[in-house]
């Protein structure tokens, strides 16, 4: 029975870990993140004072993209489609090659830069909490660029804004979605000027909504990653982080856009405004001395969260591709899925194999589990008598049981064992699937067989049909029927409700998790059967 309650207590938490981020999300229960307004250092607090003050009064000065008059320019990569605008370099379009808004032939290509975030200008450039891109005057140096496989250029877009000149110069590589930004500033001579910088960015929903696929504001502080997915308190408050910051950006699962200032030094502000994610990075302010130059280094991210290319970037870009508190073991799982891809060519079979193989693993684990099970299906009479005979001293009990455990080699805690170690094995797939922009629109089974009717074509969304959902619920419970009756009845008809609440979670769950759960079910069934037989 101490067995017994053991593994439902783990059954229990494993499905309250589950239910809580989609009842949490679902519900809006999640905690707000604490606004950060405390810095040990003078200028931190001046750039954060002066940073909400001038962003406050941006929001009702500037709703809208107003440039002056200019023309686009477009930016063309093997990876994206770019297009600014010459007034101030704000972003109009970054449409991505090898990604489609939905899945199926037909779909267009992601655009990151919707129609809503043009509006608020992303990539746009404050000068003391004043937009640049329609109270300055701007000239382009160049045309439109077309970039081949191992090729780099730059565009340069020049501006004169209350008397200082502004020089935006955007570098673009052809294997990468970074953007390298120079700014440089000067003041006439006789002059002196004291000037904050900040960078914008601004999108809509990257991904159809979804409670497991979020929209959330991001950000590396002193080396550490956070973010924040509190729609409330982004729409009514917002909130503001200051000190050394690495990089801010707005990110779902599988994308990212990202400002990373070189000074790893400035202030952060987010909110949501009319649906949109808006965002801006304040950098330490500089000292203008008339007929001398300034010139800051900035990047820019745009475009799917690809581990390799992250890890080329720049101030730990990395960190958006956050796997969470077993990250250690996502990575692993997430390159061996990889690997099991390039031989097979499916997503589908390759999370099949991965299965396989992280049951071979824990093979005998579960193997001496079963076993021990079954030994406690045996001495369960014996249980029974200890309990009678010694039903008012628990302390005399608890020295017989243990004494007949010891007499039966019977390990109470060895059927609970595996799955407290498998448990978290099971959350990182479970962050390296959600994670994984590979397994955006990836198709299993694209078909249901014999018809025209569209099934596993997605295995980053939900099955459609409920299908392997459902039949994981069946596998589940055919697993627990097979398990050996210990403990009363009550306890038993627990057990037996567990794949109910599973299966009611199972159904909105990225459809290649269920995958992986469901042959997981299957592998264990037969193993299970083959240990009780020969036992």
């Amino acid at each position: 029975m101490e067995n017994r309650r053991i593994i439902i207590a783990t059954a229990l938490c494993f499905c309250i870990f589950l239910g809580w981020q989609y009842f949490a999300e679902y519900m809006g229960w999640v905690q707000p993140t604490p606004i950060s307004t405390v810095s040990t250092q003078t200028e931190q607090n001046a750039v954060s004072d002066a940073f909400v003050e001038d962003t406050q009064s941006l929001e009702k000065a500037v709703p809208a993209f107003a440039p002056s008059e200019g023309k686009n320019i477009t930016v063309k990569t093997p990876l994206y489609t770019a297009v600014f605008h010459s007034s101030g370099a704000v972003l109009q379009s970054f449409e991505l090659t090898s990604h489609q808004e939905v899945s199926g032939p037909n779909s267009l290509p992601l655009n990151l830069v919707s129609e809503e975030a043009k509006l608020i200008s992303p990539m746009g450039l404050l000068l003391n909490g004043q937009p640049s891109w329609n109270k300055g005057l701007w000239a382009v140096s160049s045309s439109d660029i077309s970039l081949e496989a191992g090729q780099q250029n730059s565009l340069v877009f020049e501006g004169q804004m209350d008397g200082v000149n502004i020089r935006r110069e955007l570098s673009f590589d052809a294997g990468t979605y970074l953007i390298d930004e120079k700014v440089t500033l000067s003041a006439p001579k006789g002059t002196a000027y004291i000037a904050r910088i900040a960078y914008t960015l601004a999108a809509t929903a990257y991904s159809p909504e979804s409670s497991y696929d979020p929209m959330k504001i991001a950000w590396d502080m002193e080396g550490s990653f956070d973010e924040n997915t509190d729609v409330d308190t982004l729409v009514e408050e917002g909130f503001v982080e200051n000190g050394a910051l690495y990089w801010g950006g707005i990110m779902n699962n599988y994308f990212l856009s990202a400002v990373a200032p070189a000074s790893k030094q400035g202030a952060l502000k987010a909110r949501i405004q009319n649906d949109v994610w808006r965002l801006a990075v304040e950098t330490t302010p500089v000292t203008l001395t008339g007929g001398e130059s300034v010139t800051q280094s900035v990047s820019w991210w745009y475009g799917p969260k690809e581990q390799e290319l992250l890890a080329l970037a720049p101030n730990e870009l990395e960190k958006a591709l956050h796997f969470g508190f077993f990250g250690v073991v996502s990575k692993p799982l997430l390159w061996c899925l990889q690997f099991f891809y390039n031989f097979v060519g499916n997503w589908g079979i390759a999370i099949i194999l991965l299965t396989i193989c992280i049951k071979a693993l824990f093979w005998p684990l579960t193997q001496k589990s079963y076993k021990s099970m079954e030994q406690m299906k045996r001495i369960a009479p014996l249980m029974e008598e200890v309990k009678k005979k010694h039903a008012g001293s628990k302390e005399d009990m608890s020295r017989e049981m243990m004494q007949l455990y010891k007499t039966y080699n019977v390990n109470p805690m060895s059927g609970c064992l595996p799955i407290v170690i498998q448990l978290p094995v099971f959350i990182a797939l479970y962050q390296a699937l959600l994670n994984a922009n590979s397994l955006r629109h990836a198709e299993f089974i694209t078909y249901l067989p014999f018809t025209n009717i569209l099934w596993l074509s997605d295995l980053s969304v939900q099955d459609p049909l409920y299908i392997t959902p459902l039949l994981m619920g069946a596998t589940m419970f055919l697993q627990q029927w097979l398990s050996p009756a210990v403990g009363d009845p009550t306890q038993r008809k627990i057990m037996l409700l567990m794949p109910v609440i599973f299966t009611f979670m199972f159904l909105s769950f990225p459809s290649g998790l269920v995958l992986y759960w469901l042959v997981n079910n299957i592998l264990s069934i037969a193993q299970q059967w083959w240990t009780l037989r020969k036992v």
